[in-house]
């Protein structure tokens, strides 16, 4: 059984360090997805490439349903989710890692949900804590032995993009206590949780937001800073697997048991 699952943001597309990598396509009745298994030190690993590996899909038609059920459906129960996001304070500097505990949702057309009525029912889900707490702590606890410079908490600011945000925007998403900007963590977060799925995110600083920043944003930039970043990311990923057992204090699988999750 595969309980651990990666998918891998801007910059991450291939996971060079597993071991024994075989490749599988998991249907499901959302789509196909090609699913990347592979082993760590004794640990089961699925890995998906959000964007594909060639980074041929742009995040606001990335099939995030199909990649968290093909997930689900191979036993995942954990999920590790990079992305590359920009800063909104100085405090966040590129090269820093984010551990995610809040979201701003400013996605417009993205199918959010499982549940769309029908035979699937309608569902009400409790996001009061959308991150998983124990996968965090796992991550921060490990990057700090690494000594990597991270941040246990940040609100995470979701656009629909593909283009980058206004200056305008990006001074109101401050003063609505946004604190790092990205394109992708909804509703691949959303979608985790209603499956009772454990989820982290681990934003990588790549750039200071529009307004924040002094020059004009450039994909280029992004892709150059996790560059420089990946092997950290990496380790941090995989040395923290050894921390995410089966025994968890958090509530993320309990959802399922709440009367509005049918």
């Amino acid at each position: 059984m595969i309980e651990i699952g990666i998918i891998g943001g801007t910059g991450v597309y291939d996971p060079e360090i597993l071991d024994g990598v075989k490749e599988q396509v998991q249907n499901t009745r959302y789509g196909s997805v090609k699913v990347l298994t592979g082993h760590y030190k004794g640990t089961k690993v699925a890995f998906i490439a959000r964007h594909g590996a060639d980074h041929s899909v742009p995040p606001h038609l990335i099939n995030y349903r199909a990649n968290i059920m093909a997930l689900k459906e191979i036993g995942v129960k954990n999920i590790l989710a990079t992305a590359a996001v920009g800063s909104l304070h100085f405090e966040f500097k590129p090269g820093q890692v984010v551990l995610a505990d809040q979201f701003l949702d400013f996605t417009k057309t993205r199918t959010t949900t499982f549940y769309e009525g029908s035979e699937v029912g309608v569902v009400h889900c409790d996001m009061t804590v959308p991150y998983c707490p124990d996968l965090r702590q796992a991550l921060f606890k490990t990057g700090q032995e690494l000594g990597v410079t991270i941040h246990n908490g940040g609100v995470y600011v979701c656009t629909e993009g593909p283009r980058f945000e206004t200056s305008a925007e990006i001074a109101m998403f401050k003063q609505l206590g946004g604190q790092v900007i990205g394109m992708t963590s909804v509703p691949e977060v959303c979608l985790a949780r209603e499956l009772g799925m454990c989820y982290a995110n681990i934003s990588i600083v790549t750039n200071f937001a529009a307004g924040t920043s002094t020059g004009i944003l450039s994909h280029s930039e992004v892709v150059e800073m996790m560059g420089k970043c990946i092997h950290q990311v990496r380790g941090l990923m995989l040395e923290s697997l050894p921390r995410i057992s089966g025994d968890k204090t958090c509530d993320c699988a309990k959802i399922l048991d709440d009367g509005s999750v049918k």
